[in-house]
């Protein structure tokens, strides 16, 4: 009996993910639900299911199945991750930075530590301390070319701000983002604006 519903569940998972890469995602969510009801304790099908609702703009159910995947699988540190993205980009940095505590203590040989280090400096408008950690992330990132290409669009953001970052003394001096129209803006909304529904798919 256990066998057989092993067996269910690995085929709802591969027809879930055959469906995402069609971009059918009422299909998907359909398979990622029902092998969520196969086996309740496997927090996969929750963490595909968070990625399927981000990918469709549905933000409060993507960040449910993340925390859903996260309670699951404490060890799984990319549910963690993808659940403090979303926190973040939707404007709760002191939220994301708790739900990304824990990533902190994996080796420095991964990336994740990195990225939410960058993530820290960039909600204090650290850019140039935030880039840093990105790159030192990026450099060891080389099994996930979906995550690297999200860190790689916050990048760019941060430099199509036209950001200045001048130390004195060892010390950050200033950050300047040019205003053509002279406003005075918070920079970091502006790097992770609509930032989930222009990644897609986490993988």
């Amino acid at each position: 009996m256990n066998t057989q519903n092993s067996t269910s569940f690995d085929a709802l998972i591969s027809q879930g993910m055959a469906a995402s890469r069609t971009n059918d995602s009422a299909q998907a969510i359909e398979c990622f639900q029902k092998a969520t009801a196969s086996k309740p304790q496997d927090g996969l099908p929750q963490f595909l299911l968070g990625a399927e609702y981000a990918a469709l703009g549905e933000m409060k159910q993507a960040e449910t199945a993340f925390a859903n995947a996260t309670l699951l699988a404490p060890g799984f540190p990319m549910a963690r991750y993808q659940l403090g993205l979303l926190q973040f980009s939707s404007g709760r940095a002191g939220v994301a930075l708790l739900t990304w505590q824990p990533l902190l203590e994996l080796p420095e040989s991964d990336p994740l530590p990195h990225f939410v280090r960058g993530f820290a400096a960039l909600a204090q408008d650290h850019f140039d301390e935030a880039l840093r950690y990105y790159g030192q992330g990026l450099e060891r990132n080389t099994s996930n070319a979906a995550l690297s290409n999200d860190i790689q669009k916050v990048v760019s953001s941060i430099h199509a701000l036209g950001v200045q970052v001048q130390s004195v003394g060892g010390d950050r001096a200033g950050v300047a983002a040019q205003d053509p129209a002279g406003g005075d803006e918070d920079a970091s909304n502006h790097v992770l604006l609509a930032n989930y529904q222009q990644q897609g798919r986490p993988h």
